[in-house]
């Protein structure tokens, strides 16, 4: 199955490192912060439905969600929230543009192991700079030959991605913890996936249609990569 890969591309957050968790505890401040206007699973569904009716104007990543935290307060309490909860709100989101980076079991590694045998490039979406100062904290930028950073992760952008590349579907292979962006946009144009769940996923990541899991492997954990390479 995966005898012609030449280019095993990586996801980055909650594939490589630890990302959504934090994200799920900056809403949490922000469900208290809001608690003497609604309850938290109130907020937490007003948020989200903010997040996805911005996606197209402001993106993925940090400074979009710090964005709407705000809308959502600001909406939400019909601008009664004060300067004061608005200013805490920011500090919550701001803790994401700072937060350590912590290499999930193994990664280094399997980079170290694939490093020399394949061409190894980080295929990931979000933010530019947030995505850029993630890489290089992390200290895995010089395993890879190539960074993607996309807007977002359609067909087209993996088309795009491997045109650049010169190669062919079936000579990819991309290794991510989400079925929507990573698997599903892979699989449809004919390249290979590796599906290695993480332990929490964005809820946005979880609307996407049942694949057949015939198409593509599921590994418990990134180092299993090794056994099947």
């Amino acid at each position: 199955m995966l005898s012609h890969i030449k280019v095993i591309g990586f996801d980055a957050d909650d594939t490589l490192w630890v990302n959504e968790p934090f994200y799920q505890d900056v809403e949490k401040e922000f469900c208290q912060i809001m608690r003497p206007y609604m309850i938290e699973k109130e907020t937490s569904e007003e948020l989200f439905r903010t997040e996805m009716q911005n996606l197209e104007i402001y993106g993925y990543g940090a400074k979009g969600f710090i964005l709407a935290m705000i809308e959502t307060a600001l909406r939400a309490t019909a601008g009664k929230i004060s300067s004061n909860e608005i200013s805490r709100i920011l500090e919550a989101g701001k803790t994401l543009l700072t937060m350590p980076i912590q290499l999930l079991n193994g990664v280094e590694n399997v980079l170290q192991q694939l490093q020399g045998r394949y061409k190894l490039i980080l295929a990931t979406k979000g933010d530019l700079l947030d995505q850029e100062r993630k890489l290089q904290k992390s200290g895995l930028i010089s395993y890879f030959h190539h960074i993607e950073i996309m807007s977002d992760k359609h067909e087209n952008n993996y088309k795009k991605l491997l045109a650049h590349l010169e190669i062919e579907p079936y000579e990819f292979l991309m290794v991510g913890n989400s079925v929507k962006s990573d698997i599903l946009p892979a699989l449809n144009i004919g390249a290979k996936a590796v599906h290695v769940p993480f332990e929490v996923t964005w809820q946005h990541e979880n609307n996407h249609e049942s694949p057949d899991n015939n198409a593509f492997i599921t590994v418990p954990t990134i180092s299993e990569i090794l056994n099947i390479l």
